[in-house]
């Protein structure tokens, strides 16, 4: 089944530290079995208050997500977007 990461960026608190983030990002992807779904498109909010960015990436299934997330590989570049940014991330599993 399906498994889909949403991550809500809230805020942004050193652009420097994103910067290396989405220099690094891509290639851990590339290297995994994701599927960019969403990637900071134009948003309009409907309910609350909107954040500043959602990604929205597809793997197929929680322990394909789970094993990019937890990887040596995205471990070390998710370091500047915890230094960088707030944000807040979701694993869900499709139907």
């Amino acid at each position: 089944m399906a498994a889909y990461f949403v991550f809500t960026k809230e805020s942004v608190t050193d652009q420097g530290e994103m910067d290396l983030y989405q220099a690094g990002v891509g290639k851990t992807l590339a290297a995994s079995s994701a599927k960019v779904l969403v990637a900071y498109g134009k948003q309009e909010v409907i309910e609350g208050e909107g954040p500043e960015g959602v990604v929205v990436i597809e793997f197929p299934n929680v322990a394909e997500a789970k094993a990019w997330y937890e990887g040596p590989a995205y471990q070390e570049v998710v370091q500047h977007r915890f230094r960088g940014a707030k944000y807040r991330a979701t694993l869900v599993e499709g139907v």
